[in-house]
């Protein structure tokens, strides 16, 4: 039984914490070249609709991820076309676009679909599937590998799909991008001292524009997975807040890839559990009555302010984060 209970949360905190890490990572690019990401949240929604509608309509996988890509960087340009050509607030830049997110994708489901701002659901040979199909199943991966390592291993761990594992490898590939390359380096170096690298003969505009599009390529993944692995169709709001925590991640994590990785793990621990928690009750002593759902579904996102507000501590962000860039004549 506690191999059941260990291999069930750990598959279930890996597929929350994948739309999470993938978000977390965008804003993490984004930041790190000095330009505030708050619109995380409202990318990640319209690429959830853009990958529900285009692969439903086009009967394609490969052209709703397309979509989502392209849509999450059309709405990057958006937001850099606001703060970095014209050197907007870049926060409320940010906010706006998470506002017009929830409104237009609901709009346009209702006048394209008229099922209520949804999409049609995503048939089920579209959606994308485990890399081995049968350790999906609990029982499919203890049958073949025994109880402890098909629940663990085999369920827990080697059952999901394409998407989970390369956000993972994304974190090493990030790290590796902004620490061991030339252009994550000026990348960096342009989020701490921009007047430094203008005058190096870089160009300040176009390394942000650059991370904006690495940015919108990374939500654009988190908002597919949404709808082609995750659920299976695009619903208004179906992002619940993602973005928002993923920014709290990313903060958690001191803009790195590595601690980002192990905010958004704990995040998914945390839901998961939740989900195992529904239907509890209370102890004999406390009346025995049952817990209400609401306060199980917002457990998570409780217990990870306090966690952040408590271990956070002192988290110093890029120096030009937020500060439109002015060249000097």
């Amino acid at each position: 039984m506690d191999e059941i209970l260990i291999g069930s949360v750990l598959a279930s905190t890996l597929r929350v914490s994948t739309p999470l890490l993938l978000c977390a990572l965008a804003g993490l690019v984004a930041e790190r070249s000095g330009v505030v990401d708050i619109g995380l949240e409202g990318k990640m929604l319209f690429a959830a609709f853009a990958a529900a509608a285009a692969a439903s309509v086009s009967h394609s996988t490969g052209w709703g991820m397309l979509a989502a890509i392209a849509v999450a960087c059309s709405i990057s340009l958006i937001h850099g076309f606001a703060c970095v050509t014209h050197r907007g607030d870049q926060v409320v830049s940010g906010v706006a676009l998470n506002m017009v997110a929830a409104g237009l994708t609901v709009v346009l489901g209702i006048a394209w679909f008229q099922q209520g701002g949804q999409t049609p659901p995503v048939a089920a040979d579209l959606r994308l599937t485990g890399l081995i199909p049968a350790w999906s199943e609990l029982d499919g991966a203890v049958a073949d590998l025994g109880p402890w390592l098909g629940a663990v291993i085999g369920h827990g761990l080697l059952s999901h799909n394409i998407l989970v594992y390369l956000a993972f490898a994304l974190v090493a590939g990030v790290w590796f991008f902004l620490e061991r390359t030339k252009p994550g380096l000026r990348l960096r170096a342009v989020g701490e001292n921009p007047a430094m690298v203008d005058a190096a003969g870089v160009s300040v505009p176009r390394l942000r524009y650059a991370a904006l599009m690495i940015n919108g390529l990374l939500c654009g993944l988190a908002g597919s997975y949404l709808v082609l692995a995750q659920n299976a169709a695009f619903s208004p709001n179906m992002t619940a807040g993602r973005g928002y925590i993923a920014l709290a991640a990313m903060i958690f994590g001191k803009w790195r890839p590595l601690p980002t990785m192990f905010a958004c793990l704990l995040f998914g621990f945390l839901d998961a559990v939740a989900i195992r928690m529904q239907g509890a009750h209370l102890p004999a002593g406390l009346g025995g009555a049952e817990i209400p759902v609401q306060l199980i579904q917002a457990l998570p996102y409780l217990l990870t302010v306090v966690l952040l507000a408590g271990f956070i501590g002192q988290a110093l962000a890029p120096k030009a984060l937020g500060r439109p860039y002015v060249k000097e004549r």
